[in-house]
């Protein structure tokens, strides 16, 4: 029996909509990774796609909208050994939450950011997201979008997180191969996943994502930092996916290893027993005053 698997409720999505086979890819990487149900936690925060953790059988924790990366920091840090994930749509993590982006790039911290991308705001029924493109007609823009989209992979290389990909929903087991990645590489992972929104996106329709979509070949270099803000930055007929950029995390450690070096030991200090007693906790946020 596999250890992580679907919850009994019935998912509040529509039929055809990406986030089903989002979830397929998620539960493959988990199965596929190894780990524990109790060594893993999701954050997230408002939307269809931060519903996601209500469909798996997992621990999790729903913020409020574009609000689940600080949550998830503070979480990390209370418990380095953790695998925690921050699942939310681009809505969520690049507009409300667009600032708690910024700062967890630039943070390096050892959290895996799955972002559900259909650029529309899905759950409040079809306005302009941050990566809906110029003159696309939305309920909230009906003469076109006038801002330039945004460009979250470009940020992620420039700003500091050490994995970066785009995934697409309509490619599961390529999809899946990254969320393992990400979810194992020690520092930041961002995965930008490409998605369709049938109900309230007519222009990011799933033919129009996989007539696009192109895996990025075996000679491709993603260490390449150049090649990788080149390629983060192509949009269009072409639109690349799979990894396009890891550093070495010896050259970043993640900042939850940097502040327990900064301390003299290093990690930070472990929990014991379940559950752990109240002195135990107490001693520990004792050492983890700066």
């Amino acid at each position: 029996m596999p250890e992580f698997s679907k919850t009994y409720l019935e998912p509040a999505w529509c039929p055809g909509c990406g986030n089903f086979s989002i979830r397929e890819a998620v539960l493959k990487a988990l199965n596929d990774s190894g780990l524990k149900k109790r060594e893993v936690a999701w954050v997230s925060g408002i939307g269809q796609a931060a519903k996601m953790p209500h469909y798996i059988e997992t621990n999790f924790f729903n913020g409020l909208h574009g609000r689940s990366l600080p949550a998830a920091t503070g979480l990390k840090l209370a418990n380095p050994w953790l695998n925690v994930i921050v699942e939310s749509g681009e809505g969520c993590h690049y507009g409300e939450g667009g600032n708690h982006y910024l700062a967890a790039l630039r943070r390096n911290i050892g959290l895996t950011v799955l972002v559900h991308d259909n650029q529309i705001y899905g759950l409040t029924k079809g306005q302009a997201s941050p990566t809906t493109e110029v003159g696309q007609a939305t309920k909230s823009t009906p003469q076109g979008v006038f801002n330039q989209p945004f460009r979250p992979l470009t940020a992620a290389v420039s700003a500091g997180a050490g994995y970066v990909a785009r995934g697409f929903s309509g490619e599961i087991d390529h999809l899946a191969q990254l969320i393992l990645e990400a979810v194992l590489y020690p520092g930041l992972a961002v995965v930008d996943i490409l998605m369709p929104c049938v109900s309230f996106n007519k222009v990011g329709t799933f033919a129009w994502y996989k007539s696009r979509v192109q895996k990025l070949p075996e000679s491709y270099n993603p260490k390449d930092k150049s090649a990788a803000l080149a390629t983060a930055e192509q949009w269009g007929e072409k639109i690349p996916i799979g990894l396009i950029y890891w550093r070495d995390p010896s050259e970043n450690p993640p900042l939850e290893r940097k502040i327990a070096a900064a301390r003299g030991r290093e990690s930070l200090p472990a929990l014991a027993g379940n559950p752990p007693q109240r002195a135990q906790l107490e001693a520990i946020m004792n050492k983890l005053v700066y």
